[in-house]
């Protein structure tokens, strides 16, 4: 699942960055932690038709091995990682369904890399590349004597800059600390922006990836790059500490040379498309189609200590990522301690360092149940065979953007009104009551259970495609007890516009997001298959499963009785 805060970190407009950052957990109670009896490795063992947990352990062990190196779009772990779906489909009997008689649609995807001589220099000393700032943008900048003016905490209306104030000068603001939306716009005029903070200088390390597709314009970007910058070189800008600048204080000039490269990546991102042709000769023209993104986060910066991370997280972090600005109190460190003792006396000789984030859950669980729903559906013959072809997507560039997606909806390779639903699944492997799953709208953790699943936008085009899902869990004897707390209008976490779903969605095209929620591993180097409830996500599989089969099997196509939204304006919740 697309992060919020890389989102909008990979955004080039600065008012994006301030308005798109997690929400903090509130404080959970502990609850104890399942046992792990899962090993680090597992042997593969060949895979049989029934959708089985032994053949999802076996699929999901290989997919997210550290081999692969965290999936990330365009390396050559992702490469590695869709050769392996296309190899299964095929073997599946799957029909190739990307470009050129292939299983795969291969993205224009680049990167926009910061050329290693910019500098800034201030008083005739430079600040460090990478150490002390990095940048974003399409643009370049370059001025020996650029004038600096600090303009408080981006976003903020109360002490806005005037267009005259910030003509043609560096604008240094500030992160907000909160991660808060505030309201407001950066003033026009500006030479260059600065943003200070920590937090997301870590981002901008990594080069930004973007699609050149022509048939879709790229966002409107200011001049010249946006910079990032840690506090202590924003300071050197300032005669005035500065924690007491006051919007409007004026700095010492800089010297800026900032250029931006363009390069493809390395390693091809791709889409994997495969088809199970519908038995209805006059239905088989229409799709149902079923999702999840082949792709995850990569590597880490630097290693950490395995076990006192997952450990810590769980205790001061539960939503992972989502938590992550959130700091421990002494009283959780302590516990965090207590408990990591405990570990360590129990499991000696055990420590490890891991840098690799592996994705088990995101998204490495929802890649294999749809290989094991196809498995299945392939299997059926005769009458038993699906009237409506089903379609079979493995989108790519999910965590940069829902790039894949979005690149797939746009240049679909079937007739994009031929799809009468999409059915994605996006981290489908846990749901434990261990795990804080997500918010209530009004705020208090929302908790898995041993029949936990949570669906999102089911009915939001459709009130029969939600009706069918209630139907099927019923009639399938399936058992699930369905939360639909994260799919409330408005809630903050937006979890309806950050998974591929939405990119199906803003064509019209009726859609359901299943999901057994989030945790503390997410987006985390803990995200590990040793973690998984394969139990658990073998029943989801059967649900999709059977979900998909009754709407390619209906004598019409499902109807559409909501609104439509606008395929290019912005996704609200």
């Amino acid at each position: 699942m697309t992060r919020i805060l890389l989102a909008a970190a990979l955004g080039l407009a600065p008012a994006a960055l301030a308005a798109q950052a997690p929400a903090e957990a509130a404080p959970i109670t502990i609850v104890p932690a399942p046992a792990t009896t899962l090993p680090l490795k597992h042997a593969p063992m060949p895979t049989s038709p029934e959708i089985s947990a032994k053949d999802l352990m076996t699929r999901l062990y290989i997919y997210a091995d550290d081999s692969l190196e965290g999936r990330e779009a365009g390396t050559i772990g992702n490469y590695k990682a869709t050769d392996y779906i296309a190899a299964e489909a095929k073997r599946i009997g799957l029909v190739p369904a990307g470009e050129n008689g292939t299983y795969f649609q291969t993205l224009p995807f680049k990167t926009r890399v910061l050329d290693s001589t910019s500098s800034i220099t201030v008083g005739g000393t430079p600040l460090a590349l990478s150490t002390d700032w990095s940048a974003t943008g399409a643009g370049s900048l370059s001025n020996p004597n650029l004038p600096v003016v600090y303009g408080g905490i981006i976003g903020d209306t109360a002490g806005a800059l005037t267009p005259e104030q910030v003509a043609g000068k560096l604008v240094v603001y500030s992160f907000p600390s909160t991660g808060r939306r505030r309201g407001g716009r950066t003033p026009q005029g500006a030479a260059g922006v600065a943003i200070v903070s920590e937090q997301i200088l870590g981002f901008f390390r990594r080069p930004s990836t973007f699609v050149d597709d022509p048939s879709r314009p790229q966002p409107q970007t200011a001049a010249a790059p946006t910079i990032i910058m840690t506090e202590a070189a924003a300071a050197k800008l300032f005669t005035t500490p500065f924690d007491q600048l006051k919007p409007g204080d004026a700095g010492n000039p800089v010297a800026v040379n900032i250029r931006m490269n363009v390069e493809p990546v390395r390693y091809a991102a791709r889409n994997v498309v495969g088809i199970l042709p519908g038995r209805d000769p006059k239905l088989k023209g229409e799709y149902v189609a079923i999702g999840a993104h082949n792709d995850h986060i990569g590597i880490a910066s630097q290693a950490v200590d395995h076990d006192s991370m997952r450990i810590f997280l769980h205790l001061v972090r539960p939503g992972g990522a989502e938590n992550s600005r959130t700091q421990a109190t002494p009283e959780q460190q302590a516990e965090v301690n207590r408990q990591l003792a405990a570990w360590r006396e129990a499991h000696p000789n055990t420590s490890r360092a891991d840098s690799i984030s592996n994705g088990a859950d995101d998204d490495g669980s929802g890649t294999v149940s749809v290989l094991e729903i196809a498995e299945k559906m392939a299997s059926l013959k005769g009458s038993k065979a699906p009237k409506r072809s089903i379609l079979f997507v493995w989108h790519v560039g999910e965590e940069k953007g829902l790039l894949g997606s979005a690149y797939y909806t746009d240049h679909p390779t079937v007739p994009r009104d031929s799809i009468v639903a999409q059915l994605n699944m996006d981290m489908v492997g846990r749901g434990d009551a261990w795990d804080v799953t997500g918010q209530a709208k009004e705020g208090g953790a929302l908790r898995g259970n041993p029949n936990y699943l949570q669906l999102v936008g089911s009915r939001r085009l459709s009130t029969e495609l939600g009706n069918i899902i209630e139907d099927v869990n019923k009639s399938g004897k399936h058992g699930f007890v369905f939360d639909y707390g994260m799919d409330a209008n408005g809630h903050p976490m937006n979890i309806y516009c950050r998974s591929d779903h939405y990119e199906y969605a803003r064509y019209g095209i009726p859609i359901t997001f299943f999901t057994t929620g989030g945790h503390s591993d997410y987006h985390q180097v803990t995200d590990e298959p040793e973690y998984i409830d394969y139990d658990h996500m073998a029943r989801v599989g059967n649900l999709v499963e059977d979900v998909a089969m009754h709407v390619a099997d209906l004598d019409h196509r499902v109807v559409v009785d909501q609104p439509k939204p606008d395929p290019h304006g912005a996704c609200r919740q």
